[in-house]
Parts: C-alpha cells; structure tokens; sequence
C-alpha cells in the first residue's frame, strides 16, 4: 500500500481496524503494539491537538485496560486528557469517552484503593450526568458510560463488603 502511494490516513484506519480484529481474536498484545502504532502515526501526521489523534489516544488507553495495563493506561490518560478537555472542551464525545476509559483504568485494577474507587465512580457519575445533558440517553456513549457507572458501583460495594 505505501509503495502504491496509498494515503498514510487510510492505512492507518486499516491498521486500526486490523487491531480490533486482533482484540477480538484474543491476540491482545498484537492489537496493542498496532494501536500504540496508530496513535504515533496520526501524532506525525496531524499532531496533538488533532481528532483523529486524540481518538487514537483513546483507543490506545482502552487497549491498555483491556490488556491489563491499568497504571500505563492512568498514566497515558493524564497526560492526553487535559489536552482533549482544553482543545474540544468538557462535553465533547471524545472528551467523555476518555473520562470513562480513565474511570475504567481505576476500578478494574485490582490494586484499586478505596479512594480510588471512589473517585472512579465520581468521575462517572459527572460524566454520565453530561452524556445524558449533551448527547441523550440514547446515545451509545451514554449507554456505555452507564454500564461502567454500574460497574464501578459495583466494585465499590464489593470492596466496601470486605
């Protein structure tokens, strides 16, 4: 395809697709290197500030979390979520999104202290209340923010019952 002259954007969303193949095939390591190869291709060609790159970002901590890598993934997500917030601001999609993976990356860890649980299911709670204000509860981004809330509630009275 490069040799072809095909466009760096689209053989990146290939490569994209190509690791939420690996994802579901279970080959989480290969979808992981691909999605830390698609954010650092769209950081060359498009910088930081942009949404294909701030998606990227996204799509890499979420692999993080899937794969079980819950402090890289916290520590990834401090880092690009403050810059999705200031260039898209709080009630932007992507902006949610990222809160929820950060949320994720807290309650799934198993080392998870009781403070972090509680500032995962906070920071769900804030952020589902804007999903629902912004994009409806219809949406499926409020839908999965739900889930997650659900989740974290969960978490949380399960580590409370101890």
């Amino acid at each position: 395809m490069r040799r072809i002259g095909y466009a760096e954007e689209n053989m990146l969303a290939v490569q994209n697709n190509l690791a939420n193949t690996y994802l579901k095939l279970g080959r989480l390591e290969s979808a992981l290197q691909m999605k830390r190869d698609v954010y650092s291709g769209q950081l060359k060609l498009h910088g930081e500030e942009h949404l294909h790159t701030i998606f990227s970002a996204n799509n890499y901590a979420d692999c993080l979390v899937i794969v079980g890598r819950f402090e890289e993934a916290r520590y990834f997500l401090r880092k690009v979520l403050p810059l999705a917030r200031r260039v898209f601001g709080e009630s932007h999609e992507i902006t949610l999104r990222m809160r929820s993976v950060y949320a994720q990356a807290i309650y799934k860890d198993p080392a998870a202290t009781l403070d972090d649980l509680h500032e995962a299911v906070n920071t769900l709670e804030d952020t589902e209340r804007t999903a629902r204000r912004v994009l409806g509860g219809a949406s499926p981004v409020t839908g999965s923010i739900e889930q997650n809330l659900e989740k974290a509630r969960s978490t949380l009275a399960a580590f409370n019952a101890r």
